[in-house]
């Protein structure tokens, strides 16, 4: 494995890995916003609205449990292409919605393609993280970069994505935004196909399903922190907040709901981005290059503390103010910023301790229970993001958040350094 590791086709691949996965993520993030403004306008309520994306979560839980040995088995190339295809599978009949159907049959509908793209998403996640695993340099210490570089960019291409989706909704139109999302991902994957330098490996036979679990205890307890830490985020993120900023900004006549819509998709783009330009600066805000395992596994339990203390005070605010006021919505986008810039590094330090706590041999199975972990996260925050700003509003959503980062925290302080080495920077 380290082989691969050092040959110059390595940058190649990772270049090319990358430009898939930042493809990927945008028509993501497009079609979350696509998907989330379109059926509010048709009268859905929050908990329908949580509905539409509960089973693209589920779909995450069970894909990256499989993924892994999926790509022991058969190689990261394939899971990549497996997972660009099927979302353009998805984006092509969540076109064929018919706006006529009940709104029963629509929410089924709608769930179904949104499982599709669930399990697309996860392949090109997965095979992406355990690339740069398997494709940084080992020498310089570059894995941290390397790592931080991928998922920052990520996250800002899918605000873009985000910024787009509502862009689109407003002026093509929900059928002809999809569908020209899934043309731009096919010209992606045909790219992909023909131009793939080799650099990944291609799978072993040997690979056993039952080499998912885990037996390293840091593997765990950075799992079950990672389900906290984004269920915390995403029980403000998926429904509640852009149910809220809607409520606030939307008249109820056409040119105030794509005003709405614009605003909206603005504000949820740059809070990724912003958080995306965090995250890849990582590194350099944490100082990693001079710092031992022991060092950032510290850092890791002050910046969770840190991160709970955001959305407590914000909660703390909105009861305070007892109801929608525009001091308190400029507050809670301030607040929310500085929540994304925190995160970001708890992610950040997440997606490096997962690569340095597994071994290269089994990366894609570690990489993958992580991320199904993650992904489990996603699931309880998007039914409890509906649920709780349906029951409770803004006060109710931030405290449970609130809770969530606290339990990652705990979590987080269960870690111990296995080894006494610098950290790659």
């Amino acid at each position: 494995m380290s082989n691969v590791r050092q040959r110059p086709e390595g940058l190649s691949a990772y270049i090319a890995v990358t430009g898939a996965y930042w493809a990927f993520m945008l028509t993501d993030g497009a079609l979350r916003m696509l998907v989330l403004l379109h059926f509010h306008t048709l009268g859905f309520s929050a908990v329908q609205l949580a509905y539409l994306f509960v089973l693209y979560e589920i779909a995450g839980v069970i894909t990256n449990l499989c993924a892994g040995w999926i790509a022991a088995r058969f190689g990261l190339t394939s899971t990549l292409y497996a997972g660009l295809g099927l979302q353009v599978l998805a984006l092509l009949a969540l076109a064929q919605l018919n706006p006529a159907w009940a709104v029963g049959a629509s929410v089924i509908f709608v769930m179904l393609v949104q499982g599709a793209s669930g399990v697309a998403k996860d392949l090109a996640k997965m095979s992406s993280k355990s690339a740069v695993k398997l494709l940084a340099p080992s020498e310089d210490g570059r894995l941290f970069r390397w790592v931080a570089l991928l998922t920052g960019s990520k996250n800002m291409v899918k605000g873009l994505g985000f910024l787009s989706g509502a862009a689109l909704l407003a002026t093509l139109g929900f059928v002809w935004a999809v569908l020209g999302m899934a043309v731009l991902l096919t010209a992606v994957l045909l790219a992909v196909l023909f131009a793939m330098p080799p650099g990944l490996p291609k799978g072993r036979k040997g690979a056993k399903f039952s080499e998912l679990l885990s037996n390293s205890a840091n593997i765990n307890w950075l799992s079950a922190a990672r389900v906290f830490l984004f269920g915390a985020r995403d029980v403000w993120f998926v429904v509640g907040i852009p149910i809220y900023f809607y409520a606030v900004l939307s008249d109820g006549t056409t040119s105030g709901n794509r005003t709405a819509f614009f605003l909206i998709g603005t504000f949820m783009a740059l809070w990724v981005i912003f958080y995306g330009m965090v995250q890849a600066n990582a590194p350099r805000i944490l100082r990693a290059k001079t710092r031992k395992t022991h060092e950032l596994i510290a850092a890791a339990r002050k910046w969770a503390w840190g991160l709970a203390v955001i959305p407590a005070v914000l909660t703390c605010t909105a009861l305070a103010a007892g109801g929608a006021q525009a001091w308190l919505t400029v507050l809670i986008v301030v607040g929310l910023l500085a929540f994304g810039a925190v995160f970001a590094v708890n992610s950040s330090l997440h997606s490096y301790l997962i690569l340095t706590f597994t071994k290269a041999e089994r990366v894609t199975m570690d990489v993958g229970f992580y991320y199904m972990a993650n992904a489990a996260g996603r699931l309880a925050g998007t039914l409890l993001s509906g649920f709780t700003y349906q029951v409770g509003g803004l006060p109710m959503m931030l405290g449970v958040a609130a809770f969530m980062v606290a339990l990652s925290a705990v979590m987080v302080g269960s870690l111990k350094a296995e080894q006494e080495t610098l950290a790659p920077s």
